[in-house]
């Protein structure tokens, strides 16, 4: 793998009209730190770039939904985002903002550049238009219906449901967001990229890494998926794409530029040049020329994204670089797949997620946790889950039973045999003292099995494996604790003091170590690590690559007579009381989510996606009674129900308190289905859901059966 004398790591750019949820993290923040921090770790020169991308009609679609003005709704959330990325250890040397100053300037610059050499086509089209509003559509101001699956509230661009890219003439029974009128198709002008006359060249660096024959990366050291979604998009025909939108808000079209009037620069346009108005930014701030992270073959460009990125950041980006001329292409773009949550895709539209900002709040002592979660589960070559229940478990036996537990047992041991000092120990001992006579000693030995690990750990960040990388740290741990185990220095203690000193020496060794090896991945524990060791902190200037140049040299890297500090325990335990709490609050979310959606679509007729038969009769609807009803504390709509099934009874939490008494519904028959998975929910475990029917007036009224119907019969 070639070796660059600098390096500029971008994430992807969040987009400022929603908070972030651990999806993210999973997908293109976590991932870029940890590869950032380690080649920090290795004296690299690397800049890490990002910033909030704060254009496009989704910001305008939320800001006339709230009220408000776009600047207000990007200004809120790039200040949640800033927040919540340095309350999660997003080491970002540069987190900025695409309503810079320097940004449009530097957008702009970019869109004149390429209309000046003649690479843009003028093209007219038609484009749907809302006469009532008097503007033209973005594409996120169109809905209808998916020609693939049916989905009747799909963008003009993207169907949620499915995930199909559209163009907003291929919905059905499209409509307009602002006034919900049939649009019209009005023609327009704008210019576009010729994706089409790039196809010969993009594909030659996409599958061989050349360009005109000079190599400029590795292809097989991009993750297959990429690779696959760029081959596609090639082998398929590339097209041109527009670069221009009919909006308010965003980057204007230069405006010497004939016909510039009222036409803003597309998102995809303009939010990748982001990372190049951050780059001028940070490297002004810190006397950097940053034309050497962009425009040198000295250079690595790396993007850490997420796979719905891909072609933006493959084909588009490079293609409007290329023509604009004297740029680095990627070197790599490693794209992660997507994170689920509890079985289902995470959703913010069913506000179906594990907000990051949230999670600080609600456990700030378990960001590091958070952290080791995202990178164990990683969906580095295929989508993984999160789980509450695996969260807790991994923080329980792998960092509280295994790490934690090592460290603290290493300290504690140091103070009571040595007074909390390094132990210093024989050499000449060592070599024959312990298990006969040996070439290298026990000690030395060890020590370069640790060293072999390291460079195992190097090598998978290299090649952005971090689950790997991770699993190879907490193999050094579990080592570590076996080299206590297996020679029970709280035994030895009493008969050969000298095989003590040898095993405690050691294994401060190793804990020295985890402290610098762990820092990629839990900044905030490799704090406490090195305090506990009463060793300076990581600065991130080179201490991984020093640390392995004093092994290879059969140096100590904590010497003799180090003084440590007091034993404190390194990660605290994750109760039930806990994670319930976080389950409860997940299902909730959801829940109030879909009754406010269910309230708000009045006379909104909806069809869902055609199933077949046996999708239906999967369903086991029953006939019941309810018992009882209460309302479920601390909650305005919930009610907690106890329903007779005929063969058993029970318990049922239903959203319906806002239209139904409780005192009201005891003794009514209603429809139950009764295989529905059970859920806690306030922590209530719920079996079954009570059928409703929606009501002109937004309230909801029971699916009842016919008089006469006994408990426990199918409704078919």
């Amino acid at each position: 793998m070639r070796q660059f004398k600098r390096y500029l790591v971008t994430s992807a750019l969040p987009y400022a009209n929603g908070p972030l949820h651990i999806g993210h993290l999973a997908g293109a923040y976590i991932s870029a730190d940890v590869y950032v921090r380690f080649q920090r770790l290795m004296g690299k020169d690397i800049a890490f770039i990002c910033g909030s991308d704060e254009h496009g009609a989704a910001i305008t679609l939320r800001a006339a939904k709230e009220g408000i003005t776009p600047q207000e709704i990007v200004d809120k959330y790039h200040g949640l985002f800033k927040d919540t990325f340095e309350k999660v250890g997003v080491s970002f040397d540069i987190y900025d903002r695409t309503s810079a100053d320097i940004h449009h300037e530097t957008s702009q610059e970019f869109f004149r550049t390429l209309y000046k050499k003649g690479v843009f086509e003028e093209k007219e089209s038609e484009q749907y238009y809302d006469a009532d509003a008097n503007q033209f559509l973005a594409d996120r101001y169109i809905t209808g219906t998916c020609p693939k699956c049916q989905y009747d509230s799909a963008y003009g661009d993207q169907c949620e449901n499915c995930g199909t890219d559209l163009s907003p003439t291929e919905l059905g029974n499209p409509k307009s967001t602002i006034t919900g009128n049939t649009p019209i198709l009005k023609k327009t002008t704008h210019w576009f990229l010729p994706l089409n006359k790039d196809e010969a060249w993009l594909k030659e660096w996409i599958e061989e890494g050349t360009i005109a024959g000079e190599m400029t990366h590795y292809p097989e050291d991009w993750k297959n998926h990429v690779l696959g979604q760029c081959k596609s998009w090639i082998d398929s025909g590339l097209h041109p794409r527009a670069m221009t939108r009919d909006l308010s808000w965003g980057v204007d079209v230069p405006q010497e530029i004939k016909g510039s009037d009222g036409k803003k620069l597309y998102v995809w346009m303009d939010a990748p040049i982001g990372y190049i108005s951050a780059t001028k930014k940070w490297a002004s701030a810190n006397g950097k020329n940053w034309e050497d992270y962009w425009k040198s073959d000295d250079s690595a460009l790396i993007h850490f994204i997420g796979k719905d990125n891909i072609v933006f950041h493959c084909l588009i980006f490079p293609s409007i670089l290329k023509a604009h001329g004297d740029y680095t292409l990627p070197y790599n773009v490693p794209a992660n797949q997507f994170m689920n949550l509890e079985g289902q895709k995470i959703s913010t539209s069913r506000n179906w997620a594990v907000w990051v900002h949230e999670f600080v709040e609600d456990m700030p002592e378990h960001i590091d946790a958070l952290r080791y979660c995202m990178i164990r589960n990683m969906p580095e070559l295929k989508d993984s889950e999160f789980t509450w229940k695996g969260f807790q478990e991994n923080n329980n036996n792998e960092l509280v039973n295994n790490l934690a537990n090592y460290i603290n047992r290493v300290i504690v041991l140091t103070h009571k045999y040595f007074d909390g000092k390094v132990p210093a120990y024989d050499p000449n001992q060592d070599l024959v003292g312990i298990y006969g006579a040996m070439e290298t000693s026990y000690h030395d030995s060890e020590l370069l099995s640790l060293f072999d690990k390291l460079h195992v750990l190097c090598d998978h960040v290299r090649k952005y494996d971090f689950r790997a990388a991770l699993n190879t740290l907490m193999d050094i741990s579990a080592n570590g604790n076996q080299i206590l185990q297996f020679n029970e220095p709280w035994k030895a203690i009493k008969e050969n003091e000298e095989l003590v000193k040898v095993v405690m020496n050691l294994s401060l060794q190793y804990c020295t170590a985890l402290s610098v090896g762990i820092r990629p991945f839990m900044p905030a524990a490799s704090d406490r690590m090195r305090a506990l060791l009463n060793l300076d902190p990581c600065t991130e200037t080179g201490e991984l690559d020093q640390l392995l140049f004093a092994l290879a040299e059969g140096e100590d890297i904590i010497p003799t007579g180090h003084l440590l500090s007091k034993p404190e325990h390194l990660f605290s335990r994750i109760d039930d009381e806990m994670i319930e709490k976080q389950v409860t609050k997940l299902h909730a979310m959801q829940i109030a989510n879909t009754e406010s959606t269910e309230t708000s679509a009045e006379n909104k007729i909806v069809e869902k996606p055609e199933i077949t038969f046996d999708d239906f009769m999967k369903m086991d609807i029953k006939t019941a009674t309810i018992l009882t009803a209460e309302r479920v504390p601390k909650t305005d709509k919930l009610l907690k129900l106890s329903v007779d099934m005929g063969y058993e009874t029970r318990t049922v939490v239903s959203g319906i308190a806002e239209w139904h008494k409780p005192e009201d519904i005891i003794g009514k028959k209603v429809s139950i289905l009764a295989n529905l998975a059970p859920r806690k929910i306030r922590g209530i475990e719920s079996k079954g859901m009570i059928l409703m029917a929606d009501n002109a007036d937004g309230s909801l009224s029971f699916v009842s059966p016919a008089d006469g119907w006994p408990d426990g019969m199918a409704v078919k």
